[in-house]
């Protein structure tokens, strides 16, 4: 690919990110039974989950040392807790949810912008984290890209189907997923221009943020929605997703 380093950034997050609307797509148009849709969104956190510790917190290591990685880390994910909790008061505790759990506008006026809002916060730090490995050799890190690829495919399969259940319009659907889409690719590009020229330390610290945030999403949004129809079986695919990246780390390695 003979294009920008920073523009094959912006190219490979909205890849990325364009999954998210893939599945929202096939959530919204097909009535997908909610045990594979927990199947596929425990599959998703196995992926994520391998790749922020094989790719994201090694590669921070190396970059910044321990306590540039770990404060990172940390911070990251208090950040996101913080966010969080305060968009679950406003009605987008359930934004990933594909049940009934999701409320409606007319049980919860603010809940549709929450919930936007709601998925941006989901969606920039792997898109940040798409530009950052392009630091220095130019090179995209596909691991990061595909990982994240097969994990957003769920995530927006499962908020679509919520949503619809709620009585989100096809709009609003489609405008949530079809705008993250395009900030994951502004996010990537950012993580590369934004970040270009900054110390090891700096660069290590933001991917570790970035790994923080992610752990923490997954904990707060993509696991509980596994295991709510999943049960006994989360656990197992969870461990399938996780060593399917695993090997695609090894192999890409």
């Amino acid at each position: 690919m003979n294009l920008p380093v920073w523009l094959q950034a912006g190219f490979w997050g909205l890849v990325a990110g364009g999954a998210l609307l893939l599945g929202a797509a096939v959530g919204y148009k097909f009535k997908v039974p909610p045990r594979l849709i927990a199947a596929i969104m425990a599959f998703g956190s196995g992926v994520l989950i391998s790749a922020l510790s094989f790719e994201l917190m090694e590669e921070a290591f190396h970059t910044g040392g321990f306590t540039a990685t770990a404060l990172g880390f940390l911070g990251g994910a208090f950040v996101y807790t913080l966010a969080n909790w305060w968009l679950a008061q406003r009605g987008a505790r359930h934004r990933k949810r594909s049940g009934d759990q999701q409320p409606s506008a007319e049980q919860d006026g603010g809940s549709g912008s929450a919930i936007a809002v709601g998925a941006l916060l989901d969606g920039i730090p792997e898109s940040i984290v798409i530009g950052l490995s392009m630091l220095g050799g130019g090179k995209v890190s596909m691991v990061a890209v595909a990982a994240i690829f097969l994990s957003n495919v769920p995530e927006g399969l499962s908020s679509a189907a919520g949503m619809k259940k709620a009585g989100r319009s096809a709009k609003y659907i489609f405008g949530i997923w079809g705008g993250i889409a395009l900030a994951s690719g502004v996010s990537a590009l950012a993580g590369y221009t934004v970040f270009e020229g900054f110390p090891d330390e700096v660069v290590a610290a933001t991917t570790a943020v970035a790994a923080g945030a992610i752990l923490a999403m997954l904990a707060d949004t993509m696991i509980p929605e596994a295991f709510e129809e999943a049960h006994d079986f989360a656990g197992l695919i969870t461990v399938a997703g996780f060593l399917s990246a695993f090997a695609l780390s090894k192999m890409g390695g």
